[in-house]
């Protein structure tokens, strides 16, 4: 297994990479895209009339995937209500004892869901609740709350639908929502959340807004439907060069000034913009960026 913690691994991870559960050619191929980390999909890339087969082929593919890359693994689960989710937490449980990083729970609205989900896929196992309805978002605090959730993650097409929302490209009827998710991710601790996908595969101008976006709204990464979008969004969640130097140059400021208030730049540096130089340059030797 990696020395990395499965908890570590998932808080640091920018890009998350779907891949359909009925494709598992795919999976070595997803987890060396560049991806932080990959999702294995049994709910909405799998036909109905697929399920129990996708099930199955993850099942005997999960063996020969790399154990050492395991922790990098999850798997949505089909949503808790529907036929096939008893079904799928009969296979988690397998899946969590070969090492699978994490489960992402579709449609979570519900602690007793999460504790549920939780106990089939053992200690070891991290859960990431995706809410995607206005019940998950009126239960934000109790999900977050759960234990074993790593990070909360955004839905935000099937949030807008549920809603009976319009949203254009700005999707500027989600900002109190997507605040929502980061203020719930703050109070119970946990690292930012991660948001949604951008559906065009191709349009890299509007992947980049997007997760420029998410990241100046708070978030920590986004999915990713398209292993070609795995670059641009570490990009986006990453800190620039210009951001790191500025970084390092308020420490040492900080270090020569013998703490407190002091001027960089003609401005003045005080606490909160200390503290954020120095999540940059966590951030950035995370990633090994320094």
């Amino acid at each position: 297994m990696s020395e990395i913690p499965v908890t570590l691994a998932l808080a640091s991870a920018r890009s998350f990479l779907f891949v359909p559960a009925t494709r598992p050619e795919r999976f070595a191929k997803a987890l060396a895209s560049g991806a932080d980390a990959v999702i294995i999909d049994l709910e909405d890339a799998v036909a109905p009339a697929d399920k129990s087969a996708a099930r199955q082929a993850l099942l005997q593919a999960f063996d020969g995937i790399d154990a050492a890359q395991r922790h990098r693994l999850l798997v949505r689960i089909n949503a808790a209500g529907t036929p096939w989710h008893a079904d799928d937490l009969i296979a988690l449980r397998e899946l969590a004892a070969h090492g699978l990083g994490a489960v992402m729970v579709s449609k979570a609205e519900s602690a007793a869901v999460l504790d549920e989900v939780a106990a089939h896929a053992g200690p070891s196992c991290a859960l990431l609740p995706l809410i995607e309805s206005v019940a998950g978002l009126d239960a934000v605090d109790a999900l977050a709350a759960c234990p074993r959730v790593a990070r909360l993650a955004f839905g935000h097409l099937d949030f807008q639908a549920d809603a009976g929302l319009a949203c254009d490209a700005a999707e500027l009827e989600l900002i109190p929502v997507r605040l929502a998710l980061v203020l719930a991710s703050r109070r119970a601790a946990l690292a930012a959340p991660v948001d949604g996908i951008s559906p065009g595969t191709r349009d890299t101008a509007q992947l980049s807004l997007d997760a420029a976006r998410s990241r100046r709204g708070g978030f920590g990464g986004k999915l990713c439907i398209h292993p070609a979008q795995a670059a641009a969004v570490n990009a986006a969640f990453s800190p620039g060069a210009a951001e790191i130097d500025w970084a390092r140059r308020v420490q040492a400021a900080f270090e020569a000034a013998g703490g407190g208030v002091f001027s960089l730049d003609g401005r003045m540096v005080d606490a909160p913009v200390l503290l954020l130089a120095q999540r940059t340059l966590a951030q950035a030797a995370l990633h090994a960026l320094t």
